[in-house]
């Protein structure tokens, strides 16, 4: 007996819109589900009403339900961070990522680190103690860079954080383990009211290599464990239980980025890295798997999107909250960045890891520091030290790239590490090379502080760390009031771009359903909040 099935139709009080704005306030209308109905109009869109069989309402062609914001990524990932959405905005180094944005986001349901590499220790206190007292109780993470030619500021960093109380830190630019990531995460180490083993110190691993995530993926090191016991910086309990937790809660896999980067392709970088935690999940059977994240390369909501849809857990933005009022660093610099397209970025010279020639991206628009500090390196690389430079070319440093005298800038850099590293003279004493290279790092350096202050008069020598995706966002704003940097605040920027990733997210559904949207409606379009847009992104609603 052949059995007849009664098709599908929607009822509902709207009517449905068939007219390119219709449809797209249908799909917007995020906290209800949207429906393509086919009308005597043609086919619309509308949201809410209800689904039934039978002859009354609107013949039903596709459906996707309500998909809030902060349902995207994974709910463990808000739970542990006690965050509203699986979204992050990383460090930014020398405060460019600042107290101000930290606090914005936290108050907006949001992680945010704090760019504490690059920053004197009573400069990361000043900022510890305002989130002491103004985000009480409410998360934040605080960013600890890999220093392997500075390893007193790892150390003095980490003890910092830990006299603090920091309650997160994310670990960024590491090539290897050090005792000083292993002391933050092993010293929180306890046991819960149910006496399993608790982490206590989160901490988040931002990695461009899948060998360096296997790292963080696997517990401490037993040797540096056994170390840091015998030197009394951890209990014989956490030493005890430092085998059966990894280093990381998350893993953070970034991809073409500003600042440090390997510039792999999300695409190929983020299943990699994925791999590699399930095969050591598979091996160490952790009660609770670590995450694996998504950075570099996400400045739109399709980008995030597309990155929740390879399986990140969370998504990571960076080089799009510099241009941001509260970022830390010049107008001028934003207003730069503001400017940028998706190909003015170039690689390089790193300051904090110049002698091994380790790259990061930065703006190449409207500035001349690519092109000088890789002239710097190549003189690194050529000559044994200062004194062995053509006059020629001493002339032109001095004239052209560092406007001074080598023998002002040496002191300068002899009084900044006498404060700050006095090893770092130490081993300079002896080696003319590596006093050369303390004197193209002091350019480096100075660049990148010229942009945060903006300094006038060096505006040609700004180093401004920027991605691909600064280029997308720029060119997604435009017609926005995103556009102008003015009115971009870092949470609204994260609530559109989340808002934005669950509109794709459902637009793509519907397509796979074979319901296709007018291309007139099929892009989410940034608009000021609303009084309860506002109160929905600080978590009130």
């Amino acid at each position: 007996m052949n059995t007849v099935h009664t098709p599908l139709r929607w009822q509902g009080e709207s009517y449905p819109g068939t007219a390119p704005n219709d449809v797209y306030g249908a799909l917007a209308d995020l906290e209800r589900p949207c429906f393509v109905v086919r009308t005597e109009r043609g086919v619309g869109a509308v949201s809410g009403g209800r689904v039934s069989r039978g002859a009354d309402g609107w013949p039903l062609l596709a459906g996707v339900p309500a998909l809030p914001p902060s349902q995207l990524g994974a709910a463990a990932f808000r739970a542990h961070h006690g965050v509203r959405y699986a979204y992050h905005a990383g460090a930014m180094a020398g405060g460019i990522a600042s107290a101000e944005m930290v606090i914005a986001l936290a108050r907006s349901g949001f992680l945010a680190s704090y760019g504490a590499a690059g920053q004197l220790p009573e400069t990361i206190e000043a900022a510890l103690l305002r989130f002491r007292d103004e985000i009480p109780g409410l998360p934040y993470a605080v960013n600890l860079i890999h220093s392997p030619h500075e390893e007193r500021l790892e150390r003095e960093a980490v003890e910092l954080f830990l006299r603090h109380r920091v309650p997160c830190v994310e670990a960024s630019a590491f090539l290897r383990l050090t005792p000083h990531v292993v002391r933050y995460r092993v010293s929180g180490f306890g046991r819960d009211e149910r006496g399993l083993p608790r982490a206590g110190n989160r901490l988040i691993a931002k990695v461009s290599r899948p060998e360096i995530a296997e790292l963080f993926l696997r517990p401490a090191p037993a040797d540096m464990v056994a170390e840091l016991l015998a030197g009394g910086l951890i209990s014989r309990e956490q030493a005890e239980l430092a085998p059966s937790l990894p280093m990381a809660d998350d893993i953070t896999a970034e991809a073409d980025s500003g600042g440090h980067t390997d510039r792999r392709p999300l695409m190929a970088l983020l299943p990699t890295v994925l791999r590699v935690r399930d095969k050591v999940q598979g091996e160490l059977g952790y009660a609770r798997p670590v995450r694996v994240g998504a950075a570099g390369g996400l400045g739109t909501p399709r980008a995030c999107a597309a990155a929740f849809v390879l399986g990140a857990a969370y998504v990571v933005t960076g080089s799009v909250n510099q241009s941001c009022l509260e970022a830390g660093t010049s107008r001028t610099a934003k207003e730069m960045l503001a400017d940028a397209g998706i190909a003015d970025c170039e690689m390089a010279p790193a300051a904090d890891m110049f002698e091994m020639g380790v790259e990061l991206q930065v703006l190449k628009k409207g500035t001349l520091f690519p092109l000088r500090a890789k002239r710097l390196y190549q003189l690194y690389q050529t000559y044994d030290g200062l004194e062995a430079l053509p006059e020629a070319e001493r002339a032109r440093l001095e004239t052209q790239i560092l406007r001074r005298p080598l023998e002002e800038v040496w002191e300068d850099c002899r009084t900044y590490f006498q404060r700050r590293d006095p090893d770092q003279l130490r081993r300079a004493a002896g080696s003319p090379k590596r006093r050369m290279a303390l004197v193209f790092r002091w350019y480096l350096g100075m660049a990148s502080r010229w942009a945060v202050t903006g300094e006038e008069s060096r505006s040609p020598d700004y180093q401004i760390w920027c991605g691909p995706a600064m280029g997308d966002f720029n060119d997604w704003a435009t017609g926005s009031y995103l556009k102008h940097p003015r009115n971009r605040r870092v949470a609204d920027v994260a609530h559109h771009l989340m808002a934005g990733a669950a509109f794709h997210t459902r637009l793509e559904d519907l397509a796979r359903a074979g319901a296709r949207m007018p291309t007139t409606a099929s892009d989410y379009r940034p608009a000021p909040l609303r009084p309860h847009d506002n109160a929905y992104a600080r978590g009130v609603l």
